[in-house]
């Protein structure tokens, strides 16, 4: 079988990037072995403009954000999926004093558009425990990652370009103007396969730096859902009529499973800090594709032209894999840039 483009890895990136080719009415082969706790189906989906306790703009999130809600809405549509994109506010009920200084203090300074004052703050006091007010973080948004994923691999399964099996590298062969997989030849291979990525010799010299997150599943029927919740840990509407509340950035782990430490760590807050009740229905872990540098990989091997990757999004995946798999995308149609700090080039001495 010929094909234009060998994907690797149907997560977030793979899907995006899959997508645009096939706009570009290319033709694709989708390697994906559906595995359920990869880090785009067990991540939040939250796209917050916002980081850290500092309490600053994300990285490129000015010209992120509009991509994304753009991207998410056309690929819903394009694949008669209900849209996937939810524009939401985020409480940010401030755990210590020092924590509401810093956000009045950005508030004062004008230094981003993305933060307000709480309107109704008294309201909150029926459904949490809090003694250093709320700010609120708006526009941010919420995808239902698994809807999409669920949806857009039963699109290209329709399409009849998805295998669902799992990759092995060693059946893969390099020729001068293209590759072979097992019985598929193709132009290019792109490798969009998360932590896999590790085990490939031609990426694996790329400073990857996993962490592990958890989260736990949890019904609160009375808790609105038109909010997420950030007080330590974060409260987000997950499918269904649940929450999804984590996460952990654990760079030094002893298992990739769940672990009962972070369970009774979140059922400890709960008891401590909301006022309604709950009752938890599952715990996700996984690793997330992250990086020393905390900004993606995304291009062409050096001496390989044939093979590319897109990965390394971290805990950015929601807002960073649209728009870089449309980058990349470009890059490979019409010889268009990559971002310098984005672009795989940055470590071809590694490489």
């Amino acid at each position: 079988m010929q094909v234009d483009y060998i994907i690797v890895g149907q997560g977030i990136c793979g899907t995006f990037l899959s997508y645009y080719l096939i706009k570009e009415k290319q033709s694709v082969w989708v390697i994906d072995n559906n595995i359920y706790n990869s880090a785009s189906r067990v991540a939040s989906g939250v796209i917050n403009p916002v980081t850290g306790r500092r309490i600053v703009k994300t990285w490129k999130i000015d010209e992120l954000m509009p991509f994304a809600k753009n991207a998410y809405e056309q690929i819903s549509n394009d694949i008669r999926a209900e849209n996937i994109i939810k524009e939401i506010t985020v409480l940010d009920i401030h755990t210590s004093m020092q924590m509401q200084q810093a956000f009045e203090k950005r508030l004062q300074e004008k230094d981003t558009a993305y933060l307000h004052h709480c309107k109704e703050e008294n309201l909150w006091k029926k459904y949490f425990e809090f003694d250093f007010g709320i700010g609120e973080i708006h526009p941010a948004y919420c995808i239902d990652l698994q809807t999409l994923l669920i949806q857009y691999r039963n699109y290209i399964d329709r399409l009849q370009c998805l295998s669902a099996a799992s990759f092995d590298i060693n059946e893969l062969t390099i020729k001068n103007d293209g590759v072979n997989y097992k019985n598929i030849s193709a132009r290019k291979i792109i490798f969009c396969d998360g932590i896999n990525s590790i085990n490939n010799s031609y990426f694996n010299h790329l400073p990857f730096a996993f962490n592990k997150g958890e989260a736990l599943i949890v019904s609160i029927p009375d808790l609105p859902r038109d909010f997420i919740y950030k007080q330590g840990f974060s409260i987000v509407p997950f499918k269904d009529d649940f929450f999804w509340i984590g996460s952990t950035y654990e760079w030094n782990y002893e298992s990739v499973n769940a672990s009962a430490a972070f369970k009774t760590k979140v059922e400890n807050y709960l008891k401590d800090h909301l006022k309604l009740p709950y009752k938890v229905v599952d715990h996700l872990a996984a690793l997330r594709p992250a990086n020393t540098e905390r900004r993606p990989f995304v291009g062409l091997h050096e001496k390989n032209l044939q093979i590319g990757i897109l990965n390394g999004m971290g805990t950015k995946g929601c807002s960073l894999a649209p728009y870089y798999a449309k980058q990349l995308t470009q890059h490979i149609l019409y010889d268009t840039s990559i971002d310098v700090e984005a672009d795989v080039k940055r470590f071809d001495k590694i490489i």
